[in-house]
């Protein structure tokens, strides 16, 4: 794929990427779907298309058939919480046995292979009743007569995203080891896997989901907002293998807009750049634009070791418009403002931004190809 592509609706996006993907290993297809997209913007309900087309009739039942393993917002949904109000000490984390995603979990010695993907990232322990349904939790902490396991913990919301994607990823090892369980598996998609992390742990979260989709026969499709995480995934896959896109919404027209990012990984902060170039060219400049442009002076300020953002747009130390500028972005940039509700600036506030937009790619020149259209 060369320059982009409009799509007037998900399916059609979902149905595009399947066609990219395909499903043998064929010379002209990909294994493997990287998509870059902001939040708000549809990856969850993108991921409930695309495994919505692979569910067919089957004649004379009520079933379906489906192809795709799915990890999305819904997939959490499957656990829920008995905190146990009454008593306060046996805490369990429940799961949907009816759900195709905990198909032979008992034959399959999930403990053991959920182990060996938490253990890199978390410190509690757990034990799964599958006629029950449960999950329980424990820690061992130290006491003064020493170590001492505490059980029926209730684990903190991130330590309950980390078990739920552990379990996961045991379920796509499964897959990739052909188990009779799983063998409906044609594609994986994969939707923000990334909640409550630090960025060292994402980095091997990303390392360890490369790893074991390395050599996996199953067409797998990885969509998030996080841009460490998509960086990591970019450049640990076979590029050759990698369809890598970025995702985007245009509200004028009401079509989706997927762009290829080309030969090199896509950098957060280009993109961001190249959003704010467009917008105070078009003169669409909407309130919570000030707030990405200071985000983006605050880093600089941080990589290049300034202690306030203020450094990225100076000019001269005695130009009045240096102290000027500092403070409307401190003051435009602290509102609520909502990218879901976009308020439009005022004229006079729309050129305070671009004056400041235009003086920072004044001092930190960028390649001006990057904000040509192609």
């Amino acid at each position: 794929m060369s320059g982009t592509k409009r799509f007037t609706n998900l399916k059609r996006l979902a149905r595009n990427i399947r066609d990219t993907l395909g499903t043998g290993d064929t010379t002209d297809t990909k294994n493997y779907y990287l998509l870059f997209a902001y939040n708000g913007t549809g990856k969850t309900r993108l991921s409930v298309e695309f495994k919505n087309l692979g569910k067919k009739e089957i004649r004379g039942s009520e079933e379906k058939t489906r192809d795709t393993l799915y990890y999305n917002a819904f997939t959490e949904d499957l656990f829920y919480w008995d905190n146990d109000l009454e008593g306060d000490t046996d805490r369990r984390l429940f799961f949907n046995t009816n759900s195709r995603f905990f198909d032979g979990l008992r034959d399959l010695e999930m403990d053991t292979r959920i182990r060996g993907f938490l253990q890199i990232h978390a410190d509690f322990d757990f034990t799964i009743r599958y006629d029950e349904g449960y999950v329980s939790f424990s820690r061992k902490v130290q006491t003064r007569t020493g170590e001492e396991t505490v059980t029926g913990i209730k684990i903190s919301r991130g330590e309950e995203n980390l078990f739920v994607w552990c379990f996961f990823l045991a379920i796509v090892q499964l897959v990739k080891d052909e188990a009779l369980s799983y063998d409906w598996v044609k594609y994986i998609y994969i939707d923000d896997p990334i909640s409550s992390l630090d960025d060292n742990n994402v980095v091997a979260l990303a390392c360890q989901l490369s790893e074991l989709l390395k050599d996996c026969k199953i067409k797998t499709v990885i969509s998030t907002h996080h841009t460490l995480f998509f960086n990591v995934m970019y450049n640990e896959l076979r590029k050759e293998s990698t369809a890598s896109r970025f995702l985007s919404f245009d509200k004028e027209t009401n079509k989706y807009i997927v762009k290829n990012t080309g030969d090199t990984p896509f950098f957060h902060h280009v993109a961001l750049l190249k959003e704010l170039k467009k917008v105070a060219d078009s003169g669409k400049i909407y309130t919570y634009h000030f707030n990405i442009l200071r985000n983006i002076l605050e880093k600089t300020a941080a990589f290049h070791g300034f202690d306030d953002f203020s450094a990225c747009i100076r000019r001269e130390d005695d130009d009045l418009d240096d102290v000027i500028f500092a403070r409307m972005t401190n003051l435009l940039s602290h509102g609520n403002h909502s990218i879901f509700n976009p308020l439009e600036m005022v004229e006079d506030n729309k050129e305070i931004f671009k004056n400041i937009l235009n003086r920072f790619l004044e001092n930190y020149k960028f390649n001006d190809d990057l904000f040509t259209e192609r």
